[in-house]
């Protein structure tokens, strides 16, 4: 895979088991680019390991004067720079290149499990965590992958010096030998500590990511209420609980690296000392000492990727359980479903409830419970992420459905929809029927006032579709917000659309006329509008009253106002103790009525 043939056209099916697992089976799917990097370090790395020898080579023939043999150790350390420079350059070119398509691979899979889950993801993993993923813990974890194949290359190059060491020169090869070993595994005992300390780090860092993020997403309130300098100072201790996690994993890090440093030197140390005295014995010569010396000094460098290996793995393990955890995350149905990608038409109706809403018609839902109504529009449009009985429309089970075919007829609004950032146009460039134009979809949603704050805000936009939206509309009011969002459902205009508390954020004299608009615009369509509004009832064609999971009562808003007391209690908040005076009232005669009231 090459980094213009990306995205990928399919990013595969994860092992999210674990951490580890996840990691392992990221690094399998890309065994081509993994040798091809295994390839280009063994060149570059026993290129610079063979250098010694050439220079070992240089002084023997220089001591004994022979010019020959002089001239060919320059003619190799020639050819070993050249393919010094050409592993080198190959090398860091397929290594960048297995990051980024490792990272690309996490995104993808990412990206499509949020698009699976939809809402439901939210609600199962913090929004700071699914930000952290899908930036910093995607680049740790393409880091690990790719260092895997230079840190083969190194530990090769490392063995295959040592055998020639032996063979060159036995009695010092065997000190490097039996000391190499000892360098490159002194720094284990120290990496659970420095594991345990990065993935402290970690979390801290998510967890002010998550505080981060819900402090923005909140800041209009905040400033409501005089919270931003509480929850500023909240900010300001997680983050500091970032840096010091953060000093304590350095510090741990810097104990490694001094190691790294510190015992080879001891080991050329000791090589120079016992070589010397074998020189001054005649046992070796000059030539061979400093090739030893000088292959003692190159692999300190191939060394170094022991050192970041252990790195990467314990930056990489906890970004890799977290990247896991999400994309373990199921739906309660297979997003493929079992029937073929053919749009059902209808009545909706929903076993689990007893609901039916009729085609064509506008159906209002007053449930009391509003997370018991989130819970139900969701089921209403497929796949829900949660065991029960699917709602059929025009008596097909769309958890049956493709889960793209299945929110192709059921377009479902929750009560906190998203506006990503950009213009208005871009907003409102989504899949559609074509019937609906976009102006009638913002002016049945009472937009007019939001255009104008667009381009009242936009300096250079004059057009309000050209009006720059900034991330998740921000700088509008969650009324405008909320109408902005309401226009583009419209806008799409599916067979079927729920809406649950499309107007909860508006006054009553827009929600009077964004009911007006939704009843004309959605005339021969199938509309289910979740909602306690007296305004929105009354214009319903059919009002369902649904209480703990079932339905109580059908009918017309005037009629189960006059005949439902739980449906009078939802819709216009009545107590327990308004519902038992408005019944004791009822009882009595016009002349009692007549009489409290002048008593009163």
């Amino acid at each position: 895979m090459h980094i213009q043939d990306l995205p990928y056209p399919d990013p595969g099916a994860p092992d999210a088991r674990s951490g580890p697992r996840f990691l392992w089976w990221l690094g399998r799917n890309q065994l081509g680019g993994q040798f091809k990097s295994l390839a280009w370090g063994l060149l570059h790395f026993v290129s610079v390991s063979a250098q010694p020898f050439c220079v070992g080579y240089a002084v023997e023939a220089a001591v004994d004067r022979s010019g020959s043999r002089l001239a060919l150790a320059g003619g190799l350390m020639l050819l070993l720079g050249a393919a010094i420079a050409v592993g080198d350059t190959f090398l860091h070119r397929a290594a960048v290149t297995n990051w980024i398509t490792a990272a690309a691979r996490v995104q993808q899979l990412l990206a499509r499990k949020a698009a699976q889950l939809g809402s439901a993801l939210s609600r199962r993993v913090a929004a700071g965590e699914v930000v952290a993923v899908s930036t910093g813990d995607v680049e740790k974890i393409g880091w690990f992958v790719e260092a895997v194949s230079r840190f083969t290359a190194a530990a090769l190059t490392i063995v295959l010096v040592c055998v020639g060491l032996v063979v060159y020169q036995p009695a010092l090869g065997i000190v490097v030998a039996a000391g190499l070993p000892v360098l490159a595994l002194a720094v284990l005992p120290l990496l659970p500590s420095a594991t345990r300390r990065a993935d402290h780090q970690r979390e801290k860092a998510g967890r002010a990511t998550e505080l981060a993020s819900d402090t923005v997403a909140g800041l209009r309130v905040l400033r409501g209420i005089g919270g931003e300098e509480l929850f500023l100072d909240r900010y300001r201790r997680a983050s500091q609980e970032v840096r010091h996690a953060a000093v304590r994993s350095a510090r741990m890090w810097s104990l490694i690296s001094a190691i790294q440093v510190l015992l080879p030197g001891l080991l050329i140390i000791a090589v120079v000392v016992y070589g010397v005295h074998l020189a001054r014995t005649g046992s070796i010569t000059i030539g061979e000492l400093v090739t030893v010396y000088s292959s003692v000094m190159v692999l300190t460098y191939p060394l170094r990727h022991v050192e970041e290996i252990a790195m990467a793995y314990s930056f990489s393990r906890p970004s890799a359980r977290r990247a896991a955890r999400v994309l373990s995350l199921d739906r309660a149905t297979d997003a493929d479903g079992s029937r073929d990608a053919d749009l059902p038409t209808g009545d909706l109706f929903d076993p689990a409830t007893g609901l039916l809403a009729p085609a064509s018609r506008l159906t209002a839902v007053v449930c009391g419970d509003p997370d018991a109504a989130g819970l139900l529009a969701e089921r209403l449009g497929g796949h829900s992420s949660q065991d029960g009985p699917s709602a059929l429309l025009g008596g097909v089970p769309l958890d049956e459905l493709p889960l793209h075919c299945a929110r192709t007829a059921v377009l479902v609004q929750d009560k906190d929809p998203v506006l990503l950032s950009g213009s208005l146009r871009d907003l409102l460039d989504v899949p559609a029927s074509g019937t609906v134009d976009a102006a009638d979809a913002l002016a049945a949603a009472q937009c007019g006032d939001v255009l104008d704050a667009l381009v009242q805000g936009s300096l250079e936009a004059d057009d309000p579709m050209e009006a720059r939206i900034t991330e998740r509309g921000r700088s509008l009011s969650g009324g405008q917000r909320q109408r902005l969002a309401l226009a583009r459902s419209l806008f799409t205009d599916p067979e079927v659309l729920v809406l649950d508390e499309p107007t909860s954020a508006v006054d009553s004299h827009t929600e009077a006329r964004i009911a007006e608009g939704l009843r004309a615009l959605r005339s021969g369509r199938t509309t289910v509008v979740l909602t306690s509004s007296p305004l929105l009832l009354d214009r319903a064609d059919r009002v369902v009253l649904v209480h703990e999971g079932r339905v109580e009562a059908v009918g017309a808003h005037r009629e189960l106002l006059d005949t439902e007391a739980r449906y009078r209690a939802v819709v216009t908040r009545e107590t327990d103790e308004d519902s038992a005076l408005s019944g004791a009232l009822k009882g009595l005669t016009d002349d009692e009525l007549r009489e409290i009231e002048e008593t009163a």
